[in-house]
């Protein structure tokens, strides 16, 4: 039997799902469950690990799954395809799935994920007038996620696909070090 790529399965299973919300015209609200149960399982872990355990019978993860599912409320999209992944054990790939969704979301609306690493939360208009920059800039419409560093000492440190900018102090500090010691 021929082995199939675990990036090509979590591919598989995120297109499908992508598939099937644009078919029953609901690609918002299986992003908004997928966002919710992404929360989830980064908060606990744990999930996966009971969900994947093969000990635990097919039906009985269904039956949990859809105890959770009318709590949070999940739409009937995002179901079907727990119940897949239920029925085919692949609950192991389970938050790679998700987050391919995530960049399949993105790549079909025109977003880029950016990254910004800063020292403390920005304020409310910084925030506002950096999203409005990047936008510019990348001439996509941008989602930021920030990352706390205070190592940095003061401010930024942008990713976005294979392209970083750094406007840290410590960046800053390294360049001026490199530049003293006679590097380029």
């Amino acid at each position: 039997m021929k082995k199939i790529s675990k990036s090509k399965i979590v591919s598989t299973y995120a297109l499908a799902l992508y598939e099937g919300a644009e078919e029953k015209k609901s690609v918002e609200k299986v992003f908004a469950d997928v966002e919710k149960l992404l929360s989830a399982v980064k908060e606990d872990a744990s999930i996966v690990k009971y969900l994947a355990n093969p000990i635990w019978d097919v039906e009985a993860k269904k039956a949990a799954i859809k105890e959770v599912a009318s709590k949070v409320h999940l739409c009937k999209e995002t179901m079907n395809c727990m119940d897949v992944i239920a029925d085919n054990k692949r609950f192991a790939e389970f938050q790679q799935i998700l987050e391919g969704f995530v960049r399949l979301y993105y790549l079909k609306n025109n977003i880029v994920e950016v990254e910004v690493q800063t020292v403390k939360k920005l304020a409310a208009s910084q925030d506002k007038k950096l999203k409005e920059n990047l936008e510019k800039v990348l001439n996509k419409k941008v989602m930021v996620k920030y990352d706390l560093k205070p190592d940095l000492l003061g401010g930024l440190i942008i990713k976005f696909g294979s392209s970083m900018i750094d406007n840290s102090i410590k960046g800053k500090l390294n360049r001026l070090e490199l530049i003293m010691k006679g590097g380029r």
